[in-house]
């Protein structure tokens, strides 16, 4: 990716904040503080992502004092070494590799340990060492080798967990039961400052700090966020591939366009790019540089499946005749994309060369069609693949035209399960089904939420490949085999409270060489609030476009 001006003098000019903001928080005077560590300095956990055949990436941050407002996590203003260990077994009664890495103090202390070598479709355990701490122990496994079926893999997905609207309680549900990978969908955590975003009631929890704007708000905000105990053990369990939707920044930008007119914006989005790659488990590949980062990417799981994890915030036009639901013109132009042509051409180019047996795309926004409107008008969602229909028609054909086996689109953002067919022609209910997009609902993001009885939403009168919506918030649970990828919807009844139980709402299969959805389970959440009155169409707009 070519280096702009603009870029590199972002890149300095964050570099340049970084040093100048290295004094930590308890000290006396005005001098740094360099001496040895006062307290446990693993108080947001460990993390592993990105698995090959040969090895992952293996993650921590060291922040004793993590919700300190400089962003610095009250650490003395020198690098510190730490050593690394990998077992066979949990109890590290069987090393295999150890070593030392360095958190930086430039980089926030956080350590990024990048391993290749290691036996492919093995378990593994790791932790760190500091000085005279332990961090806990992190669960983690290789993929199978490339030559190989890749057996059957137990995969769940996750997105949006806006901290100050419940507790993380589907991490935590997640997180027992025991998945080989993650996948986060993005809005990973949120920019608004504290009480700026409610939920009917009053909000839970609250944020640390203001508003993130700036490299130090972006790394608090991450440590606010990674103090949770049900997040450390999400990320603990399994590793971790992740990409990021608009929160992470702000709501709702698009390239260098932010949500509403900011003359900082791109100096925002360098900070909280620089941010993101520091608190999250990825490869020196994703390593930011100014307003750029390389995210989109393939993970390959043996020749079962492979994951192609796609951007479609860095890239994208502007959302069309604003944001929110609209009957819009610039919806079906042929020139406006959502991943721009660069990205495009590589996910084209990966169809034609797959030999998976599931081509899986990672992404954060609704794929299929979803028009609101019963009428000839068409009302869709600007900020989905909906407002840029050429872009979804690109890739739609691109993967029949490549004769891809078994096209899987797993999406986040809105906030709700859902589950449809993909279509190459909407407009007609006959057109045959090319494909199957899972949508897994938010973490906690707009509260509790309701248990709607199946085939209440309106919209699937008119949008007949609409076949599930649920809004509860939870995750999605799969297991993909040669023969079949079954998806298990899970939901908790609450959020506004800690403790609730995890139950499969419903279960689809996705049968080998069959595109389409067969549901196998459908199961009222027991003790759930069901949905009696309302309307779950008027529902769903409300808490996609309800910002502050």
């Amino acid at each position: 990716m070519a280096l702009s001006r603009r870029t590199l003098l972002l890149s300095s000019a964050a570099a340049g904040a970084t040093g100048a903001a290295s004094v930590w928080p308890l000290a006396a005077s005005a001098a740094p503080y360099r001496g040895p560590l006062r307290a446990d300095p693993f108080t947001v956990g460990v993390a592993s992502g990105d698995p090959e055949h040969d090895g992952f990436v293996l993650w921590t941050r060291l922040a004793p004092v993590p919700l300190a407002d400089d962003g610095l996590g009250g650490m003395p203003a020198r690098d510190v070494p730490v050593q690394w260990e990998i077992a066979a077994d949990a109890r590290f009664r069987r090393v295999v590799r150890r070593g030392v890495a360095v958190a930086r103090a430039a980089a926030a202390h956080t350590v990024h340990v990048e391993l290749h070598g290691l036996p492919p479709a093995r378990e593994f355990f790791y932790r760190f060492k500091a000085e005279r701490y332990v961090s806990p122990t992190g669960r983690t496994r290789t993929a199978p080798a490339p030559w190989s079926s890749g057996g059957t893999l137990a995969m769940s997905f996750v997105s949006c967990s806006q901290y100050e609207h419940g507790y993380f309680t589907a991490y935590r549900r997640l997180a027992e039961d025991q998945p080989e990978l993650i996948l986060h969908l993005g809005d990973y955590q949120y920019e608004y400052g504290p009480g700026t975003y409610t939920i009917p009631g009053g909000n839970p929890r609250d944020h640390q700090g203001p508003e993130t704007v700036t490299l130090a708000n972006y790394r608090q905000r991450h440590a606010q966020y990674k103090t949770d105990p049900d997040l450390q053990a999400a990320h603990a369990v399994a590793p971790w591939a992740v990409v990021f939707d608009d929160h992470e920044i702000e709501n709702n930008w698009a390239d260098e366009i932010p949500e509403q007119p900011d003359p900082d914006f791109l100096a925002r989005r360098a900070a909280a790019f620089q941010a993101y790659y520091e608190n999250m488990p990825l490869r020196r590949t994703s390593i930011p540089r100014g307003i750029d980062m390389q995210l989109y990417r393939r993970l390959r799981w043996g020749r079962l499946a492979t994951f192609h994890l796609l951007d479609t915030r860095q890239y994208r036009d502007d959302q069309g005749c604003g944001d929110g639901y609209k009957d819009c013109p610039a919806a079906t132009d042929p020139a406006r994309s959502i991943t721009g042509a660069e990205q495009e051409k590589w996910l084209l180019d990966g169809f034609h060369r797959s030999t998976a047996r599931w081509d899986i795309l990672g992404q954060q926004v609704f794929f299929g069609q979803r028009d609101n409107n019963a009428g000839p008008a068409k009302v869709v969602s600007m900020d989905s693949w909906d407002g840029y229909a050429a872009s979804r028609d690109r890739i739609t054909r691109g993967w029949v035209d490549a004769g891809v086996r078994n096209p899987v689109v797993l999406t986040g953002d809105v906030h709700a399960h859902w589950a449809d067919e993909l279509k190459l022609d909407y407009t007609d209910p006959t057109s045959r089904t090319v494909g199957t997009e899972l949508v897994c609902s938010s973490i906690t993001s707009t509260g509790d939420g309701t248990d709607v009885p199946s085939g209440q939403h309106p919209w699937a009168a008119w949008n007949p490949h609409l076949r599930f919506y649920n809004n509860q918030r939870g995750y999605v649970r799969t297991t993909i085999s040669k023969d079949a990828m079954t998806a298990d919807f899970r939901v908790v009844p609450y959020v506004t409270r800690p403790g609730a139980a995890a139950h499969t709402r419903a279960t689809f299969v996705i049968e080998d060489r069959v595109p389409g959805l067969h549901q196998i389970a459908d199961s009222p959440t027991p003790g759930g609030a069901a949905l009696r009155a309302g309307d779950p169409g008027a529902a769903t707009v409300q808490q996609e476009t309800d910002r502050p």
